[in-house]
């Protein structure tokens, strides 16, 4: 079989839809095209039915009820809805204090997340910006440092999507739990690729999307525990009460029964794809670090998500280093914010400095990638790194030997 250029290993983007997902859809647009609000015909009971299904299949995939998944356009409007929904609701504005309440996150979370909760400072509140170490991990006694008599929410992603290093969501929900604060976690990158239970993980909130797991882009959906304790959000979106007036809308139903469907392949099949990609992944990361001195893999080498590796190669020009490996649709961080050519906040987070943060690719492997594709980006990258290099005299001087950190350059 003759290798299909360009190869795809941007999965921590968007993954490609299942083809199961699409089949599974397309009643919704034409024979079944009713609205889920519609009570009192054949058609919107068949869209509710649907949407019925979807419910619990995300259900299902995570360990809860029914009642207690919201669908929503995606991770951003879940994060939205989650982060300033229980600001909102349960606020502490002490007698005499301007403060609203306080909230805690991290430095490299996705903007998702920090615009948020930077929305909310502007508006009264209080937040704590916690930095990682040079593993990106956050943990439990990070989060314990941190939290405050005022404290409302910790919103912390269960798995970083640039770098794939996975926090310690279930020791840091059974904190909160023990200090009656809530924990909402962006577990974009880990749903549907890792196995989830928010009752034994201990979590109030979770955002995941559609798109990250093989279903439909446009679709996602929002976990709000029910139980112990019972959480309440309040609206954004106010107009004719849809998903328990929580998010008002007529409600995406081709997109919402792919989103089950997604969910149901996700439970029988995810297990045996992380062990797949998980060696893949050792493979492409064994080969390109062998071959290609002053290499290093970014974040945490053991907890990590099996798809995703970061790779800095140091001496090469990050631009330059994309246009090389043209037929490899990778990124150098994350796909919401690749419009801008500034390095990757999440890498300069852990230290990586700005020229290696700017050298940096990141590769994410999904369920159609084969052993083929990664021995092309093996042989891709590592001629295009060792090109490049030849056009450096800062890896010759390297090569001979010279610290380059105690090199004076003069100034004219």
């Amino acid at each position: 079989m003759s290798l299909k250029l360009p190869v795809y290993m941007d999965h921590a983007a968007t993954t490609p839809c299942d083809p199961r997902v699409v089949e599974a859809m397309l009643p919704y647009f034409t024979e079944r095209f009713g609205n889920s609000g519609s009570r009192n015909h054949r058609f919107g009971w068949e869209a509710e039915e649907g949407v019925d299904w979807a419910r619990e299949m995300a259900a299902k995939l995570i360990g809860s009820t029914d009642k207690e998944i919201l669908f929503t356009s995606g991770s951003t409007e879940s994060n939205n809805l989650a982060i300033k929904g229980a600001a909102y609701m349960y606020e502490k504005a002490p007698a005499g204090s301007k403060n609203r309440g306080h909230i805690i996150t991290a430095i490299h979370e996705h903007k998702a997340v920090l615009d948020p909760v930077k929305r909310l400072v502007k508006e009264g509140f209080e937040a704590t910006f916690l930095e990682p170490g040079e593993d990106g991990l956050i943990t439990a006694e990070m989060i314990a440092k941190a939290l405050r008599p005022d404290t409302i929410l910790v919103t912390i992603m269960w798995a970083n999507n640039e770098i794939g290093t996975i926090n310690e969501i279930p020791a840091i929900g059974k904190l909160c739990h023990e200090k009656g604060v809530l924990l909402h976690t962006d577990a974009t990158q880990w749903v549907g690729k890792m196995p989830t239970n928010v009752e034994t993980d201990n979590i109030d909130l979770m955002s995941w999307s559609g798109h990250k797991m093989y279903g439909p882009k446009g679709v996602g959906a929002l976990y709000v525990r029910r139980h112990r304790p019972r959480v309440r959000l309040q609206a954004l979106q106010d107009g004719g009460g849809q998903e328990r007036g929580f998010r008002s809308g007529t409600l995406n139903v081709a997109g919402i029964v792919g989103f089950g469907k997604a969910c149901e392949i996700a439970m029988n099949e995810m297990a045996a794809d992380a062990i797949r990609l998980g060696r893949l992944r050792k493979k492409l990361e064994d080969a390109l670090t062998a071959q290609i001195d002053v290499s290093k893999i970014n974040g945490h080498l053991e907890k990590r998500l099996p798809h995703i590796t970061n790779i800095s190669f140091g001496f090469v020009e990050g631009e330059g280093l994309m246009m090389a490996v043209k037929n490899i649709a990778c990124s150098s961080g994350s796909a919401c914010t690749s419009a801008s050519l500034e390095p990757s906040y999440v890498l300069k987070a852990l230290g990586v400095g700005d020229e290696l943060a700017h050298s940096s690719l990141r590769l994410s492997l999904g369920k159609w990638t084969t052993e083929e594709q990664v021995d092309y980006a093996i042989g891709e990258i590592t001629k295009a790194v060792k090109k490049l290099r030849e056009m450096s005299p800062l890896y010759d001087m390297h090569k001979e030997g010279i610290d380059l950190s105690k090199v004076e350059w003069a100034h004219h």
